[in-house]
């Protein structure tokens, strides 16, 4: 047998063993009906290498059970089988969490800063998120795509006048529905991804170390941060 198809039926054999720990070791159950019975599992990845996986069991079929002899086999996987494979395996059983990818310091603002002070930050530093606390608990996140909203809205009845104005006044008025998640750092980067296909509304995913929104922020995903496209900060 070839280095290539060992190394195909490692890692097949790796995702295979992690396919009967994940559903509890059954009997009598062969590898193509593990991936459907998985792919049907709410937020499971393994419904997007579905197809892969149901080609590459015929692959191993065809290495395991069709060989002439114990050195010579039929099929010999090329090196895109041997890598997808391995590639599969990465990201079903040691996925990419958020952290460390997606860490960095995150300002927090109290909710009495003035709504001035927050444009003078964007026109300055041009941050874009604004997550606001009182006295420590978490009570929303202002965007820029928010403010300009806002703003919008209030040029539309005159002159804008923002003297005493201040950032509670944007969360009561701006932010019926949550724009924001938090998540744990155990997180992977696919349930983020699902998170942003799913709900229309969300401009960002704040992380702590638990979930919890009064927690210490340890970073902050926005969408154009999964497909890496360069904004300054």
């Amino acid at each position: 047998m070839g280095e290539r198809a060992e190394s195909f039926l490692a890692a097949f054999n790796r995702i295979e063993k992690w396919f009967r720990e994940e559903l509890n070791n059954p009997t009598n159950m062969g590898f193509s009906e593990m991936v459907r019975r998985l792919a049907r599992k709410k937020d499971s990845q393994v419904l997007h290498f579905q197809d892969d996986l149901l080609q590459m069991a015929q692959l191993r079929n065809a290495i395991v059970h069709e060989r002439i002899s114990n050195d010579f086999v039929i099929a010999e996987p090329n090196e895109w089988a041997v890598k997808r494979m391995e590639e599969i395996e990465q990201a079903l059983i040691s996925p990419d969490k958020v952290l460390p990818r997606f860490a960095k310091k995150v300002t927090g603002f109290d909710i009495n800063i003035s709504i001035k002070e927050i444009l003078s930050i964007v026109a300055r530093k041009q941050y874009s998120q604004f997550p606001i606390y009182d006295k420590g608990i978490f009570k929303g996140l202002i965007t820029a795509r928010g403010l300009g909203i806002w703003l919008a809205i209030e040029s539309s009845n005159g002159d804008i006048h923002l003297d005493g104005r201040k950032a509670s006044e944007l969360l009561l008025t701006n932010y019926k529905e949550s724009n924001y998640q938090f998540v744990d750092q155990e997180t992977t980067v696919f349930q983020v991804e699902e998170m942003f296909s799913t709900q229309v509304k969300l401009e960002a995913i704040l992380i702590t170390s638990d979930g919890d929104p009064n927690g210490n922020l340890l970073g902050i995903i926005r969408p154009r941060d999964l497909y890496n496209i360069l904004e300054k900060e």
